[in-house]
């Protein structure tokens, strides 16, 4: 099977600072990957690197995605190739009504693929059955992006984005943060169930817990903007443990 996501030989930097320092990744459809590591360990930047920040750096390597290098390709772009980023801590949007939002993303991708756009009125049918499959009130709708949500409003946002978008490989940058056990629960239900072998995720997370409730295939720990070892959920659960002074 080809490689969905390949990474090769990654060094990437932020303000001339190196954070990812020969970084390899290989990801198939289907598969679900796990990034542990203590902070400052370069996990994040590498979320930020994939969905294509401006303000990081790639100095030297190659990524592909779908069998396309898209070290070049801007943010947009690659959001309508596929990849999604579910942020740790989703900004605040003020003035900026939520299904506004919604109903632009989507129809930037039915544009960017020669697809007809959605009107105002059926649009709003449309996202309602998005809604109910995941739990959601249609008060959510009126209200400013994220703004006066609670943690766990914010991160049931990002899932109806992720839903409504349909991307293929969905990256997940600590999404358990500041999560309660009822929220975190709901939460990956929702990503268990839009998950296909169609589809690959990247979890990044500090702790087990999340791992609980979305089992990886692979684990990754990361330290000092690499990759330092690769193992099963067992090596989720010694790390638990242990901690990560060992590495």
């Amino acid at each position: 099977m080809i490689n969905f996501l390949q990474i090769n030989n990654l060094y990437a930097s932020i303000h001339n600072k190196l954070i990812l320092k020969n970084l390899n990744l290989k990801i198939k459809k289907g598969e679900i990957h796990a990034i542990m590591g203590p902070n400052g360990s370069g996990k994040s930047t590498l979320s930020k690197i994939l969905s294509g920040h401006p303000a990081y750096n790639i100095i030297k390597g190659n990524i592909r995605f779908k069998g396309f290098n898209i070290h070049n390709i801007k943010s947009n772009y690659r959001s309508h190739l596929g990849i999604f980023l579910a942020f740790q801590y989703p900004i605040e949007i003020p003035g900026v009504s939520n299904i506004d939002f919604l109903r632009l993303s989507y129809n930037a991708k039915q544009k960017f693929y020669n697809k007809s756009e959605l009107t105002p009125i059926n649009f709003l049918s449309f996202i309602n059955l998005k809604l109910k499959s995941i739990n959601m009130s249609y008060k959510f709708l009126d209200r400013n992006v994220n703004e006066g949500f609670s943690g766990g409003e914010k991160k049931k946002n990002e899932i109806l984005q992720m839903i409504l978008l349909d991307p293929d490989l969905i990256i997940l940058d600590e999404t358990d943060s500041g999560l309660d056990v009822d929220s975190l629960k709901l939460l990956t239900k929702n990503i268990n169930f839009f998950m296909n072998k169609s589809k690959a995720i990247l979890l990044i997370t500090h702790y087990r817990r999340l791992l609980h409730f979305i089992k990886p295939q692979f684990i990754h720990i990361m330290k000092n903007g690499k990759i330092l070892k690769k193992g099963n959920y067992q090596l989720a659960e010694y790390i638990e443990k242990e901690g990560y002074m060992w590495f």
